[in-house]
């Protein structure tokens, strides 16, 4: 079973950018979803992005626009491009294939 581990998070100013990645301990090219969700304090987590192996990518509308899921099979990573960060974004992100989720990435949106 594929292992993750997410990093790239931070602290950040309004309208700043980010990539978060999620490297795996396996091949991710057979991994058919993947996906990445966010869990705001006292929120339940929510699906922010998701990516197949054959290419297709969705987005909730709340996000689409300024968040870009991508994979690297020759990386086994997953990354999550996030521009014009607001504080509302504000919130763990987690990666998530195949049931098995990572421990997950603090960004932090703040003047």
């Amino acid at each position: 079973q594929v292992q993750l581990v997410e990093s790239g998070g931070g602290l950040v100013q309004p309208g700043g950018s980010l990539r978060l990645s999620c490297a795996a301990s396996g091949s991710i090219s057979s991994l058919f979803f993947m996906a990445w969700y966010r869990q705001a304090p006292g929120k339940e987590r929510e699906l922010i992005a998701s990516n197949t192996n054959a290419g297709t990518t969705n987005y909730p509308d709340s996000v689409k626009g300024r968040f870009i899921i991508s994979r690297d099979n020759a990386k086994n990573t997953l990354y999550l491009q996030i521009l014009s960060l607001r504080p509302e974004d504000t919130a763990r992100y987690f990666c998530y294939s195949g049931g098995v989720w990572g421990q997950g990435t603090q960004v932090t949106v703040s003047s």
